[in-house]
Order: C-alpha cells, then structure tokens, then sequence
C-alpha cells in the first residue's frame, strides 16, 4: 500500500510540472496599451493602461511580451483600468501596447512547500491517510438522525471525514452554515475553505444570518478573510476584515481610502496625460500605501486569531501563516470537485475533523499540463480518488458519504432530465419546488414551459473557429440566443444567463449586450459566460447555446469529451424557472452518439414536446429591438434600402455554390460609385461591377453596410445548408461588424 509520504511526493511533482508547463505556455494573456516609463531605481518601473480590472495581487510575478522581447517582473499596483509593473530590464521610454502573461503558479509553489510541511508531521499526514482511505467504519448513531442538518453534526463529530454530495439546489449552502453555526455555539474554531472566494462569500453570508437570526452574533468571530468579489456579504454587519478595521480603527482605515481615492485620481491624470510630477507623486503615494497596508496587515491577523468561523480561499491558506500555521476542530471544503487533490489534502490537515462538500457531477478542478501525474492528481476530484464514487457507480453509497437528495431549485420540468440521466434518480424534487417557480414559467417567451429547445437546424452553416484562439462560435444561435434574452427581459426576467461551453461565443454575446444592451443592463442582472465559470451561481432564466453546428464535420470535444456530462449538467442545473436550449438538433443526431449527455438532452426535449422549430419564429418573436430585426428572407426591400443608403462601404460574403438573383446583380450595379465594394468569395463576381475581390471561403452568406449594419441569413440562392422557411436577421452594431471583419478578412487566403 501506497504510504501517505509517497504520495504527497506525487502531489509536489504534479504541481511541478504544472507549474513548469505554465512557465513554458502561459495562457492568460492580457493587452495593456501605453506603457510610460515611471522610474529606474533599482528596478524598471512602467504604468500601461488596461481594458478592464486585471485584479492581479500585488507582488505576483509576470512576464510582458513587446514583440520578440519578453520580460519578467512583478506587479507593484493592479486597480482600475491601470497596472503597474516593475522589470528587471527596459523598454524604453514608451510601450504603445505589450502582452502581460500572468499565471497563478506562485500559488502552486506555495502549495507545494506546505505539503513540504505536512511530509514532517506526523499527526497532519495521518489526517490525509484517513481522507484518501476513508474505509475505517462510520461510528455516527445513525438512530439519532433528526434532519439533514443533525445527522452532518453527528457524522462530523463521531468521524474523522465526512463526504458531502451536494447536488444543484440540495441546501448544501443551507446545511454546511447550520453545522459551521452549531459547531462555533460549542465553542469549536472552523476554517471555511473553498477554491473560490464567491463560494466562500456565500457560505460566510449565510452563517452570519443563521448566527444573527439566533441573536448569538458577536462582532469579531465570524470573519471573511482576504479578496471580496462582490457585495455579497455588504448587508452583514463586521464580518469582513474591512468592515472590522472601519469599526475598530477607523482612522487607519479612512488613511487607506484616502490614499487609494489620491491615486485613483493620479491615475487618471497619468492615462491622459504624462507629467514628470504626476509620476514621483504616484510612485511616493505607492510607498505610503505600503506602509499603511503593513499596518492593516498586523491587524487582519489579530483579527483572524480571535475569530471561531474563519473563511477564506483554498489559495490564501497556502499561502498565509495566519491560516496555515493555526490548527481548527473543524474544516469544511466547499466545492471540492473543483479543488485539486492536493489542495484537498492540506485542507483536511488543518483540521481535527473535515468535511468534504461538492458534487462529483459537476465540473472537475482545471489543468493546463497533459503529463500522467497532473491528469491523475489535478484533474479528477477527491471523491474519485478517495474511492467514494466506485461506491455510488455500483449502485451503493459510502459508509462516510453523505447524499443531499431533495433538489428546491429547479422547475420540475427542467430537473426531470438531470435526475433521471446525471443522479440516476438518487435525486428527486421537493414538493414546493413546481408551486415556487410557475411565476418564471409563465413569462415571455415561451409562456408556460419551463423547458425549451430552440431548434436552429437547417438555418445555414455558421460554426467557425476563432482565428486566433480556435475556440467555436455561431453567429446565427448568437443572434437567436440575443432574441431569448430581449424576451425574456420584457416578459419581466431581471436574473438572465448566457452560457456556452466556449470561449468566443461567451466573449462574443457580451460584445454584443455592451454595444446595444447598455440600458437594459442597468436594470437586469444579465451575464454572458462560459459553464466553467457559471459553477457555483444560479438564475431565473437561463439560455445555453451549444454553438456547434454545419460546416464542422464533428461535434466538439467540449460537448462530447469524458467531462461533457459535468458541463451540460452545469449548463441546465443553473437554471430556476426556465431553462432555453438554443441547439442544431439535426447537426447533433448526426455527429453525437446515443449514449452522449448532449445527444440524451436532444432527444428528451424532443420527446417531451419543448422543441420549437425555426417555423415558429415568427410566433415566439413578439418583440423586435431597434438594433435587431427578423424578418422572410425573401423580402428584400430593407436590405435594398441599406444596399442604396451605403456611404462607405459593402461587404459582401458569397460561399461556394452562391447564385445572385437578377434583383440583387442590378442594385449592386448600382450602388453609389464612390462606395467600396469588396467581396469574399473564391468564385469570379467581375460581373457585378468594379470590386475587390478576397480569395476566401466563408461558409455562409452576409452582407456588411458601412461596417456598422449586418446581415445574416438573406436570400441567396444555391446554398444546400439552409431550407425554408427562409428567415433573415439585420443587426446595427459597430462592434460586432468589426469584431466579424477581423476573423474574415484575409480568413483562408
């Protein structure tokens, strides 16, 4: 048998080679633009300007890409839209724009020194044996058992490690702050831990409530410790370090926020404008920032001592002593199908008891490397490794495994699928869940199902790979997956999501909701994201566009691959009331086996009449935005009018096969002379007048005006992807023309 040494030898080389194949490839990549040379004192300090927040700590180490030049340093300042850097060499005076490549493998080195640590003590390499070989008996008093809440008390107090399965809407929130919440009545210290912090913001929330509603909350013992996502936790009173520091030093605190407002201001200053006095008052304000968050710092972990419910990330307990070198009764793991094993080994070190919460049906913890040891420690969960879910695949639950089964989340017509096909019916519906969420069912669109698929089969062949990333887009579901969501806002929904398996169509719609869903913004909770990163979070309405479709001969590895049933089950299980499957039904019965999570999904809405067709759009279209308009393809006076009103330029997509009706041929002959004319095409248009022509083979047909208006799905004639009825769609959108033009133009040259 394996000793717990070995493998926490296996762990650290894991982690290396993680971290040595971050080194080698690193993937996040951020642009920053006008770099100015601050100071050369010691180091080469730069200021650039950023798109958004980078929120990279402070100290972390970087490397900056200017063309063939790439460079180390480190992060001096990371707020607002500006970064500033220290490198260990110069750039000169100015940057125009630069690549920064930033990846957490100093969290990973942390990691990996604290399981140095544990190698050296006996009593925590016990407490990981006991987690990864959980076969001791279960010595809880099951006779006992009063509710779901009780019987984690009794696990937790009479077992060493208590696995929690924890399905979408089970109450695994509700369950673990009522046992953290008995556990500080007794007097117990708790680490509340999970890989990320709105996980933890969420858990440490909902204590505080409990604890409050109790009338037994005492300021200073329940503590949220280290990065805030949000505002998740501003409505409880003195439970973060930054409300306790306010309440217990304010003056300490106000100098911090007058500091960092001065810089802000600095910054602002510096982004329009570069002053040599600007720069020595920024780089001294850096200077006084430290030494007040040094002064903060010894307070935060005063802070952490006295309290009994402390919650923090996974990451920030590698790497901080306050955490790592203090030893607690009880330590609860949430998420823990996203945490690495690793991290959940030294998790369960820190505690006398541990409790392992998650779902080992939802999606894994994510590595970059492909190598053998970072496959089998980093990218599978400890249920698995731990042996529990053999159990649960043999038809049996562990002796230590604690199965949440009564779902309260989702409308039953939506959890009919994820209950019978991912937890094989373990799970099942709460009686009030069908009562709680018909208010969400009955809005537009589709009023009265919970359930639907919008079937874009036969609409064309829109699937492409980004040009520089290769990750999948479809422009045509993008604009369909638009149209649900401007339904759905003014059918009354104000908790919308998008959510796609890749990258560009997620990047893509929150383009799109930027340039023409600003307003609506405002007043809606509406996000665009991928599924890895809806884990964790929940909305009435849901919208998951698949993307995949003609002309890719293969569905991808994302929707059909080992973890494709995770991500789909995360996809739908987001969802309270009304969950919108905008996918090519046809496209995935061809190229998707039976037994495939997404294939099943299909052929249930199918069978349970949620599909609608693309012969119904025009009567779940009952709203027309200004900037998007659906209308018969045949009908082409609109797009002659656009075609007559160009004032600089049209563009003009014709794939193979392409046939131009005798109307089209005559009003682009006629366009205005003085307007561009460019075609994409591989076939020979000089008929058409003069042109510039672009050797490129687009898989479907568009028409671009002034690249502002876009056109998709008109009619031309010859293309086989498409079959009536024929439906055309004309977006008014700067951004997303342009964003389209950079993945065509010089495309398949």
């Amino acid at each position: 048998m394996t000793s717990t040494k070995a493998y926490i030898k296996e762990w650290q080389q894991a982690l290396q080679n993680e971290i040595n194949y971050l080194k080698k490839y690193g993937s996040n990549k951020y642009l920053i633009t006008n770099g100015r040379l601050l100071s050369t004192e010691g180091s080469y300090t730069y200021y650039f300007d950023t798109f958004g927040n980078l929120r990279i700590p402070v100290g972390t180490a970087i490397k900056l890409e200017w063309g063939s030049m790439k460079q180390s340093g480190r992060v001096l300042s990371s707020e607002g839209k500006g970064v500033m850097l220290s490198l260990e060499k110069s750039f000169g005076d100015l940057v125009d724009e630069a690549y920064l490549i930033h990846d957490p493998w100093e969290l990973l080195e942390q990691l990996i020194l604290r399981l140095d640590e544990i190698k050296k003590n006996k009593q925590k390499r016990l407490r990981i044996k006991t987690l990864l070989d959980p076969s001791m008996p279960a010595k809880h008093p099951q006779e006992k058992i009063k509710s779901n809440v009780h019987e984690l008390l009794l696990r937790s107090k009479y077992n060493p490690v208590t696995f929690v399965w924890g399905p979408p809407g089970t109450g695994k929130t509700y369950t673990l702050a009522r046992v953290a919440a008995n556990k500080y009545f007794q007097e117990k210290r708790v680490l509340i831990l999970s890989h990320s912090n709105q996980a933890v913001d969420v858990l440490i929330g909902e204590i505080s409530s409990f604890v409050t509603k109790k009338n037994r909350f005492i300021e200073g013992d329940i503590l949220r410790y280290g990065f805030l996502t949000g505002d998740q936790l501003a409505n409880h009173d003195t439970v973060t370090t930054s409300q306790l520091l306010e309440k217990q030093d304010p003056e300490l605190a106000a100098d911090k926020e007058l500091l960092v407002e001065e810089r802000r201001k600095l910054k602002h200053d510096l982004a329009r404008s570069f002053s040599k006095r600007d720069t020595d008052s920024l780089l001294e304000l850096e200077t006084k920032i430290a030494k007040v968050l040094e002064k903060i710092r010894q307070k935060e972990i005063e802070f952490v001592k006295n309290a009994y419910i402390v919650g923090t990330t996974l990451a920030k307990a590698a790497s901080d002593p306050v955490i790592y070198d203090k030893d607690f009764d009880v330590v609860i793991l949430d998420e823990a199908s996203m945490a690495y094993v690793p991290q959940a080994g030294f998790a369960a070190s820190l505690g006398k008891r541990v409790i392992i919460c998650g779902d080992f049906k939802q999606l894994p913890s994510i590595a970059a490397s492909r190598d053998a040891l970072v496959t089998k420690w980093l990218k599978e969960d400890i249920f698995h490794r731990a042996g529990v879910v053999e159990w649960v695949k043999e038809g049996k639950l562990h002796p230590h495994l604690f199965l949440l089964k009564e779902q309260r989340r989702m409308h039953p017509d939506i959890s009919s699928f994820t209950n019978q096909y991912i937890y094989h019916s373990l799970v099942g519906d709460h009686e009030s869940v069908r009562k709680s969420r018909n208010a969400i069912v009955e809005i537009h669109p589709f009023p009265g199902r919970a359930s639907i698929l919008v079937d874009s089969s036969f609409t064309g062949a829109h699937c492409i790979s980004e040009i520089n990333s290769n990750s999948r887009l479809n422009l045509w579901q993008l604009l369909l997956s638009f149209q649900v969501i401007h339904e759905s806002y003014l059918g009354g929904a104000r908790s919308i999501g998008f959510v796609t398996p890749y990258r560009a169509q997620a990047n893509l719609m929150e383009l799109l909701l930027e340039d023409v869903y600003e307003h609506e913004r405002l007043n809606a909770d509406i996000i665009s994201a991928t599924v890895h990163r809806f884990q964790g979070s929940e909305r009435d309405v849901m919208v998951f566009d698949t993307v995949d479709g003609e002309p890719q001969e293969r569905a991808g590895m994302l929707l059909t691959g080992a973890d494709s049933e995770r991500l789909i089950n995360v996809a739908i299980t987001r969802t309270k009331g009304k969950f919108i499957h905008v996918s090519n039904q046809a496209f995935i019965k061809k190229h998707v086996y039976h037994s495939k999570t997404l294939r099943q999904l299909v052929e249930h809405q199918m069978r349970h009449n949620q599909a609608v067709r693309k012969n119904e759009i025009g009567s779940w279209i009952r709203n027309q935005h200004s900037k998007l308009q659906w209308m018969h393809a045949r009908k082409l006076e609109k797009v002659f009018q656009d075609i007559n009103s160009a004032r600089s330029s049209i563009i003009l997509s014709l794939p193979d096969g392409a046939e131009l009706s005798e109307d089209w041929k005559l009003k682009l002959k006629n366009r205005d002379k003085r307007t561009s004319f460019i075609i994409f095409s591989e076939e020979d248009w000089t008929d058409l007048g003069p042109t510039q022509l672009i050797q490129a083979r687009i898989p479907f047909p568009f028409i671009m005006i002034d690249k502002q208006i876009f056109w998709l799905g008109m009619m031309i004639e010859g293309i086989k992807a498409i079959k009536p009825p024929y439906i055309a769609a004309r977006l008014e959108s700067a951004k997303i023309s342009e964003y389209i033009l950079s993945q065509f133009h010089g495309r398949w040259k």
